[in-house]
């Protein structure tokens, strides 16, 4: 399912091509004031809802390595994104009812990578990212993945709260992994699920927790409260396995 590419695209006619080609493109770094085809690249990139900042010619500089850029550069995706159709499709062909996992903000792309491994073993059918503040799919998460990344659907969204809304509207709970006063293991966590887990520092943000129908939280009796994104997504996944076999 994923193909993996080259993932920095220099130059005013490489990148307009690549945008008239759909390829996946995570941002678009063009220099400040720039000007003639760089405006039409903007304009391609807003109309594809692209990420686009602003750089000086400096960090453009070392971003391309001292190639001649022209002013701008893109970032290809180092491998394809699904879609929710295969989303659906992975659960259907396995006769279960879907599970996704939603990444609110992610920017840590070994855990990226990590969740992705977890949820591809405890049988998990997709994973849901947002476009903007969060990793891609990098080399780092393929190598982090051990592989998964072949398998695991990840499906790129331009926002997480309206999302959740057309989820719960395909019949979806919403479980957010977070603080709480219900424990993981007391929860009922089968049929149509998604779980939400929150960014490295910030965790999940008060709008996206809010359309969550249930918070699940883990038990914490050491001096450190609160576990690595991964980590905490691998034990809700694999309780979630342990009640869908019966066990």
């Amino acid at each position: 399912m994923a193909k993996e590419n080259t993932n920095a695209i220099i130059g005013r006619n490489p990148v307009i091509e690549a945008l008239k080609s759909g390829r996946d493109i995570d941002k678009l770094m063009v220099s400040h004031g720039a000007e003639g085809s760089i405006n039409k690249i903007i304009g391609m990139a807003k109309e594809r809802k692209i990420p686009i900042y602003q750089s000086d010619k400096a960090t453009l500089d070392r971003a391309t390595g001292g190639k001649p850029h022209q002013g701008v550069v893109a970032y290809a995706s180092a491998y394809s994104y699904g879609e929710m159709e295969d989303v659906y499709a992975k659960a259907a062909e396995k006769n279960e009812a879907p599970l996704v996992i939603i990444l609110d903000n992610l920017e840590d792309p070994h855990n990226l990578g990590a969740i992705m491994r977890t949820a591809e073993c405890a049988g998990a059918h997709g994973v849901i990212i947002p476009k903007r503040r969060s990793c891609g799919l990098t080399e780092t998460v393929a190598k982090s993945s051990a592989g998964a990344i072949e398998y695991m659907p990840c499906v790129r969204v331009g926002n997480i709260a309206k999302t959740i809304d057309a989820l719960k509207e395909e019949g979806f709970w919403i479980c957010a992994c977070d603080m709480g006063d219900t424990l993981y293991y007391q929860q009922d966590l089968t049929g149509k699920l998604a779980v939400v887990i929150g960014s490295e520092g910030n965790g999940i943000s008060p709008l996206v927790k809010k359309k969550c129908d249930f918070v699940v939280s883990m038990p914490m009796v050491g001096k450190i409260t609160s576990l690595n994104a991964s980590n905490a997504a691998a034990v809700l996944m694999y309780e979630i396995r342990r009640q869908r076999d019966g066990k």
